[in-house]
């Protein structure tokens, strides 16, 4: 079996509101919208996140994003005015930091640092 795309799934309850949160999160609306109550960002050549009005799992996804620059991920962050948790990780390895979307999905995004001597 060949797999082509890899879609991660954050669970919400209000749709409508997490829509224009994560269109704040990301930079831009979404990509898709293949059915009511799903929308998908497609962030990398086979790879995406797609939010879904899903209410019984509403607030209980994790979500890891790698970026090339960290800092420049949480600057675009802080001028959307989304507050970011404190930056974590491994010296030499990974640095992160989490956010939270109003219904209290965790969004991480982290920097792969073993390539950057």
């Amino acid at each position: 079996m060949a797999i082509d795309k890899v879609l991660a799934d954050v669970a919400v309850d209000d749709f409508a509101s997490a829509l224009t949160w994560y269109e704040r999160l990301l930079g831009r609306p979404a990509d898709a919208a293949p059915m009511d109550g799903l929308a998908e960002w497609h962030l990398a050549e086979g790879g995406g996140i797609q939010v879904s009005d899903y209410a019984d799992r509403a607030g209980s996804s994790n979500v890891t994003l790698v970026v090339s620059s960290l800092d420049e991920q949480l600057a675009a962050l802080e001028a959307e005015g989304i507050p970011v948790g404190p930056i974590q990780g491994t010296p030499g390895f990974v640095k992160a930091a989490t956010v939270s979307d109003p219904e209290g999905n965790e969004i991480t995004f982290a920097e792969d640092l073993t390539d950057k001597t």
